[in-house]
């Protein structure tokens, strides 16, 4: 379940991967022109401690861009390279946000979302002394079973990250494959994260396990 606040948001995170997104190596579309959400959705983090979110977006009318992004309360050791920015949260305060490629915790619930067949997290809006359920609007699907696949990456550390499309986290155990403009849809074979949306009745692939 993922717990959310109604709050200001101070950059909004729109604002804040405006600033960061065009200059990324896998970026399509017109860098002048705003970015605009398309879907996110939520997973857990078993600890509780880091904020995962599956987002989508697209620049004017550029194709959808994958960009998942974690948020910590904290600046995460190491990972400097990959940090989007900070932005104050009315509730929680200072947000450390980061492209989630670089997040090791990231990596260990994708890969596990994708052997074990998992799907996007429930979320619980708190509004106003009352917590409401929040439809996701986009829907996340690993292909595998419980108790099938690949072992998926330890939580500590351990990832290497090779820019592109697809943005390929490297682990002990395997490697970890973001596409970064999801458009093909699934064919039912490997091991992969796929997702709906409004417009997208046929899953599409937008991360795969390999190990």
């Amino acid at each position: 379940m993922a717990l959310l606040h109604r709050a200001e948001i101070r950059p909004t995170k729109l604002e804040l991967l405006g600033g960061w997104l065009p200059y990324r190596s896998w970026f399509a579309g017109p860098r002048d022109a705003g970015l605009s959400r398309v879907a996110a959705a939520r997973f857990d983090d078993p600890a509780g401690a880091v904020g995962i979110e599956v987002l989508l977006v697209r620049a004017g009318d550029g194709p959808v861009l994958h960009v998942p992004l974690t948020y910590r309360g904290a600046p995460l050791a190491g990972a400097g390279a990959f940090l989007v920015g900070t932005t104050e949260h009315g509730v929680l305060g200072t947000r450390w946000v980061y492209d989630a490629a670089g997040d090791p915790v990231f990596a260990a619930v994708l890969a596990e979302v994708i052997r074990t067949g998992g799907a996007q997290a429930i979320e619980k809006l708190v509004e106003d002394d009352r917590v409401v359920v929040r439809e996701p609007s986009l829907l996340l699907r690993g292909s595998g079973g419980a108790g099938t696949g690949a072992a998926g990456p330890g939580r500590a550390g351990g990832i290497e990250v090779t820019d592109g499309d697809p943005t390929v986290i490297g682990t002990r155990s395997g490697s970890l494959h973001l596409v970064r403009t999801p458009s093909a849809p699934h064919t039912g074979s490997g091991a992969v994260l796929t997702g709906r949306w409004s417009g997208v009745d046929t899953p599409v692939v937008l991360a795969r396990l390999a190990g």
